[in-house]
């Protein structure tokens, strides 16, 4: 009796026949995929950019409209591009009316505040977040409602009691009704509340105190939401109009919402030095989330724990 012996190469051969059909289906299967995803993402990219266009073609009109003369912003037809560039409108808009000191008071004000408004506003997120306590609890209702009401309600107030303290017509009557906000608060005591209660009942087992708990464990992995209210707040603080309005008397610490509005004249509007004046008042605001931008809800609570 014989031995066969099998030829590898028939092996292989029988082997690589079935699996060539599935590696067929599988490709026409992968691009039938990969089309109906390209379809469903057709749409949506159409209108994001159809809602950045609608967005972004004023705000590119206007940026290009300060670099206009005077006489060219209203002449037939209208052009997109400047016929003869010029920076006049910027110049006349620093050099007059005053506008480096709007723009110093303006500066002084937000930076103060956002200041302020970080550090009071963590303090109270995480007491709301980490204590029970009946009056923390009554103390959060207030705060949320205030979030209720309009601003134009509570503006009368807020004045009575901004007079009454003596701080009527200096940029305190700006700062300190502007410390605390409802939305500060609440996006803190947010943030914290998904910080697991392992990693402070961790930290007090150790020997930490509370304060050392705060300063070393909760400031820290709150960076992000630190850095998201100072962009909110900032933001606020500088193109705030009504507030400032009511509290500041003296021209000399006008902000600069205030004097861009005294650019419009009774009779006449010189819409060059206006349109300058805008463009610089929005350059802080560009830069400011240019620069801190990437640090924005970037954060991770997890990193004390071990699995």
């Amino acid at each position: 009796m014989t031995a066969s012996v099998a030829d590898p190469r028939i092996d292989r051969a029988a082997d690589a026949r079935p699996t060539q059909p599935r590696a067929d289906r599988s490709r026409r299967r992968g691009g039938k995929n990969g089309a109906r995803q390209l379809g469903r993402a057709i749409a949506p990219t159409t209108l994001l950019w159809v809602l950045a266009f609608a967005y972004g073609f004023p705000l590119l009109w206007f940026v290009l409209s300060s670099f206009k003369p005077a006489g060219d912003l209203f002449s037939f037809p209208l052009s997109l591009l400047p016929k003869s560039w010029t920076v006049q409108g910027y110049v006349d808009a620093w050099n007059s009316f005053n506008f480096y000191e709007f723009f110093g008071n303006t500066f002084l004000v937000a930076i103060v505040t956002t200041i302020l408004t970080v550090v009071a506003s963590c303090c109270t997120g995480y007491a709301l977040a980490k204590y029970d306590n009946l009056w923390l609890k009554i103390f959060f209702v207030c705060i949320l409602a205030t979030t209720m009401l309009p601003t134009e309600v509570m503006l009368a107030p807020t004045f009575l009691v901004v007079r009454d303290l003596g701080m009527y017509n200096s940029l305190a009557g700006i700062i300190v009704p502007s410390i605390l906000t409802a939305t500060g608060v609440l996006m803190f005591r947010a943030f914290f509340l998904t910080v697991p209660d392992e990693l402070v009942e961790a930290a007090r087992i150790d020997g930490a105190r509370e304060l050392s708990i705060f300063f070393r464990i909760m400031v820290p992995i709150s960076r992000p939401i630190m850095l998201t209210l100072a962009i909110f707040s900032f933001q606020w603080r500088w193109n705030d109009y009504i507030w400032p309005l009511l509290v500041l008397n003296d021209p000399s610490k006008f902000t600069l919402q205030i004097g861009i509005q005294s650019i419009v004249g009774a009779q006449n509007i010189n819409w060059s030095v206006l349109l300058g004046a805008s463009v610089i008042s929005i350059v802080p605001l560009v830069l400011l989330y240019l620069v801190f931008q990437k640090y924005v809800m970037n954060a991770n609570i997890n990193a004390g724990l071990k699995d």
